[in-house]
């Protein structure tokens, strides 16, 4: 049995799958998970898990270099722009698109890992770093 680390099976075999720049998504319970892409389905409830919660086990777990963000939480979710305010004091470069082009970045995704979240606009696509 793991001891560290995500013990989600599904998530932990994604991220150790993972090659420099490939991508994952965390997702709000109400982001379309393009056709051929994995989703990973780990809500429990309206609300639960949070984005938060997710975002903040995934990135323990992954050598992260970028983030992108869907501009619109930023007038319509201040939690979500707050928290991708604090990605650059972890080294990881935060950048945002239109709600329309984050769907399009979705589909080269290797998995989308969706949340019990309800807020709008929860959503992020993390980019694979590097360990060395």
């Amino acid at each position: 049995m793991k001891k560290l680390g995500h013990l989600n099976r599904d998530i932990a075999r994604v991220l150790a799958c993972l090659g420099h720049t490939d991508s994952i998504v965390i997702a709000d319970c109400g982001l379309p998970v393009p056709p051929g892409v994995e989703c990973i389905d780990v809500s429990l409830a309206l609300g639960e898990p949070g984005f938060a919660r997710v975002l903040d086990t995934v990135l323990a777990d992954m050598a992260c270099e970028r983030a992108l963000f869907a501009s619109e939480c930023h007038s319509h979710n201040p939690a979500v722009s707050a928290l991708a305010a604090a990605l650059p004091a972890q080294g990881i470069a935060t950048e945002f698109v239109s709600h329309e082009a984050f769907k399009q970045h979705c589909r080269q995704a290797r998995a989308v890992i969706r949340t019990g979240d309800a807020t709008p606009y929860a959503n992020v696509i993390l980019y694979a770093g590097v360990i060395f």
